[in-house]
């Protein structure tokens, strides 16, 4: 198990497909996701029956409260290149509004940093966020990331246009 202070990182289950859709209808969550088009309850439950294996060039892990093994999110893992050891945090999201702002996010990306450091033997991580999306950088530099590049008007959400971040942490950086 990949386990934090806070959460426990663990593969998908079959079980977690109706929260995750409740999750990508939501609004507030959503505003700073790409979006795809809607699909229903009953074939995300079925995507979720179908799910790809995990492997270590791509992984999409469900995050488990500690306190109560509530699974409140997901963090997704991938385009990993072993020959530069270089991944990329693809997505990462806390579904529960009960636990936001509660460091569920930050400690996840130390767990999953951790893995791909300590267990993966990679030395760099990189990721893509919205920069008005103050809440997810806030928690990405509190791991160590920092802002390596941008770029302008990228996203669009609610009709207005947004840079992306491309934030890096290095190895030696993690905190």
């Amino acid at each position: 198990m990949l386990t934090g202070e806070l959460v426990r990182l663990r593969a998908l289950e079959p079980a977690d497909s109706e929260p995750l859709w409740r999750w990508y209808h939501d609004p507030e969550l959503g505003v700073w996701m790409d979006s795809e088009p809607p699909i229903s309850l009953a074939q995300n439950m079925e995507k979720g029956q179908n799910r790809p294996r995990n492997t270590f060039e791509q992984m999409v892990l469900g995050i488990e409260a500690l306190d109560d093994g509530a699974f409140v999110g997901y963090v997704a893992l991938g385009d990993t290149d072993f020959r530069h050891g270089e991944a990329e945090v693809q997505s990462i999201a806390i579904g529960a509004r009960d636990r936001w702002g509660r460091g569920y996010a930050t400690d996840a990306l130390r767990v999953i940093a951790r893995y791909a450091f300590e267990e993966m033997g990679l030395h760099r991580l990189t990721l893509w966020v919205v920069a008005d999306n103050v809440a997810a950088v806030r928690a990405y530099t509190k791991v160590g990331f920092v802002e390596e590049g941008r770029r302008r008007e990228s996203f669009r959400t609610r009709g207005k246009r947004h840079d992306f971040l491309m934030m890096g942490l290095l190895s030696s950086e993690l905190r």
